[in-house]
């Protein structure tokens, strides 16, 4: 996972063909969050795509990641804010949040549950996460979903590459996503979930689950090859695409097809 992050293209992806991610992503995070200035702890922030809008809207937000190069590039971007910088930016282990118990209105997971590929670290990281929330405190933690990679297969023409179909197999059998010869598209090591396993595992941490809901839903996998694009760049035509996946993104029958799902709960 180290060397596929070394690269440093996550700093760029969500304005690329992560847009569809990163808009309906800011869009849940705005419906869902207590208002500004609650206090955020952004596990897992990489650069900092979702942290510095938070902090420019007067949130308290505070990053870790494991990365350094990620820490680094957060860290220079929330020097180029100055009217409104992170509150702290550390590298860290979503296992072993160094913040004190009770100490946070939201913390975002948009990234650790799927790169924690044992279910004991994920069981961990949550614990941690309701550990350093103070009562009534949202979680917010991001998946992939268990057919991710077949959607993509199809769409991007992935599974007539030799090997592709085998980790698609793998997927499905059991979630745990690899990518033996570090093809560039073919994502890093991760752990892939069906979107009922996601709510019993935040459940099992203590949280009351308030919903899981579909990110980029159903045309999530037309978004990485830009098909979208047309829909993304009109702002009239965005807001039609964002509607519809509005209108089904609590649809259970239809969860698996988004790449992405998102988690809401609130601590006890």
């Amino acid at each position: 996972m180290g060397a596929y992050y070394d690269r440093g293209n996550e700093q760029g992806r969500l304005s690329d063909w992560g847009r569809l991610e990163f808009l309906r992503t800011r869009e849940l995070l705005a419906r869902f969050l207590p208002p500004a200035p609650a206090t955020v702890i952004d596990v897992g922030g990489a650069a900092g795509a979702y942290a510095l809008p938070l902090a420019a809207e007067r949130y308290e937000v505070h990053l870790v990641d494991p990365m350094a190069l990620h820490v680094d590039q957060a860290r220079a971007a929330s020097e180029g804010q100055p009217q409104a910088p992170l509150a702290s930016i550390a590298v860290g282990d979503a296992r072993a949040l160094p913040f004190a118990d009770e100490s946070a209105d939201a913390v975002l997971m948009l990234g650790p549950l799927y790169h924690l590929t044992e279910a004991a670290d994920r069981a961990l990281a949550l614990r941690e996460a309701c550990r350093v929330l103070r009562p009534g405190g949202l979680l917010a933690a991001a998946a992939i979903t268990r057919f991710a990679s077949t959607l993509d297969g199809i769409v991007q023409g992935f599974l007539l590459e030799a090997g592709f179909e085998q980790i698609v197999e793998r997927d499905l059998a059991d979630g745990q996503h690899r990518n033996p010869d570090a093809h560039p598209g073919w994502f890093t090591t991760a752990y892939f979930h069906r979107p009922d396993e996601l709510e019993r595992e935040v459940a099992a941490a203590g949280f009351d689950v308030r919903g899981v809901l579909a990110i980029e839903g159903a045309v999530g996998a037309a978004a990485e090859t830009h098909a979208l694009d047309a829909w993304l760049d009109d702002p009239g035509r965005r807001e039609v695409l964002l509607r519809a996946i509005r209108r089904v993104e609590a649809e259970p029958s239809l969860l698996g097809a988004s790449p992405h799902v998102m988690a809401l709960a609130t601590r006890p």
